[in-house]
């Protein structure tokens, strides 16, 4: 897992993962050597469909930079991750989090103290932002699960999971549940371990309904977290915008993301 970190207080159906699937896991290939079409041969069919409704796997490789920027109440943040690297940086009003692909930076331009935690947050919401493309990261386990029941639908649903030793947070869970008929992603279910290190239990969920078109590649316009009731989402609770986005195939180079001198290094 290539992520990491707001503590968002969603919530999330536990969806049967008692039923008997065979789980697939997608191991890294190096593509340089192989002479066939990365979509179709190294991914379930199901999630290879979710990417192609949302322009392709192949052609989201092929860039390097992603930049949104968040309105808060607090004011904008605006993020940028190097793609391949993952090295991301965010600025906000009186703070800026970076990582620069070996330690998660903190800098504060005034004496406001920053409340979260930056190793946590640092590529959370991009995180949230680069589904359904995000999914397709090595060491990944993926499985069918029963579909997610909300207002008369039935979203399928896709259950991803984590070999051992990956990222920080390799027990963490998530299912993609998607749109039958048109094979966009349309929730999120998540889990949260970062601070327990352990399984959780505890699902939240997020609606993917909102689109924007950036390059040629469908991404997310607004995000709405979900209260919940007996694990099943109940009545929006609240929402985020992206705008501003910008999905390139230049990139900015290691040094932008580089720790500035008066930063904190966090531990």
């Amino acid at each position: 897992m290539t992520f990491k970190s707001l503590v968002i207080v969603a919530f999330i159906v536990f969806t049967s993962c008692k039923d008997n699937k065979t789980p697939e896991t997608v191991e890294s290939i190096d593509y340089s050597k192989e002479n066939l079409d990365v979509t179709t041969s190294a991914y379930p069919e199901n999630i290879t469909n979710v990417m192609n409704a949302h322009g392709g796997i192949d052609p989201w490789r092929k860039m390097n930079t992603l930049k949104f920027t968040m309105s808060k109440e607090t004011g904008d943040e605006i993020t940028t991750t190097d793609l391949h690297n993952r090295y991301s940086i965010i600025e906000m009003p009186k703070h800026t989090i970076g990582y620069d692909g070996e330690v998660v930076w903190l800098q504060n331009k005034d004496k406001t103290a920053y409340d979260g935690n930056p190793k946590f947050y640092y590529n959370l919401m991009f995180y949230f932002y680069a589904m359904p493309f995000i999914l397709a990261d090595d060491g990944i386990i993926y499985e069918d699960v029963d579909p997610l029941r909300f207002e008369g639908k039935a979203y399928p649903g896709i259950k991803i999971s984590y070999e051992g030793g990956v990222g920080e947070s390799p027990e963490d869970e998530y299912i993609l549940y998607y749109n039958p008929t048109t094979g966009e992603m349309a929730w999120l279910g998540y889990t949260v371990t970062f601070f327990t290190s352990e399984k959780s239990k505890e699902w939240h969920f997020i609606k993917y309904s909102d689109w924007q078109t950036v390059n040629g590649l469908k991404l997310p316009k607004r995000l709405t977290w979900y209260n919940v009731e007996n694990n099943l989402p109940t009545t929006k609770r609240n929402h985020l915008d992206f705008t501003n986005v910008v999905l390139t195939q230049s990139s900015k180079g290691a040094s932008s993301f580089a720790m500035p001198a008066n930063a904190e290094r966090i531990k």
